[in-house]
């Protein structure tokens, strides 16, 4: 069973290598901070989309990651694209055992 974060995510500056950038995605960092543990990204699992509609017409919203961490634990992250300017982009949504 995952346990429902919702929690800012500080991304390294390290990425790692994705077919998706070319495809306009966000590209994945290897690790993150969350509060006072560091999360390394070693597999993606899967990606997809989420959207938004405002006034008739539909905006890409956020990029979702579900991904295995180098601890074995499986996480959902997402890049939030109507982050405003100073506000966090990347979040952790879930995380638990794989």
């Amino acid at each position: 069973m995952r346990d429902f974060v919702s929690a800012p995510l500080q991304p390294s500056p390290e990425r790692l290598d994705s077919p998706a950038l070319s495809a306009g995605e966000p590209p994945l960092p290897a690790s993150f901070r969350l509060r006072d543990e560091t999360l390394v990204v070693r597999e993606v699992l899967r990606t997809w989309r989420s959207t938004t509609t405002d006034r008739g017409d539909t905006y890409l919203a956020r990029h979702w990651y579900e991904v295995r961490t180098a601890d074995e634990r499986t996480a959902v992250i997402y890049f939030d694209r109507k982050a405003t300017r100073g506000k966090p982009r990347w979040w952790l949504y879930t995380i638990g055992p794989a």
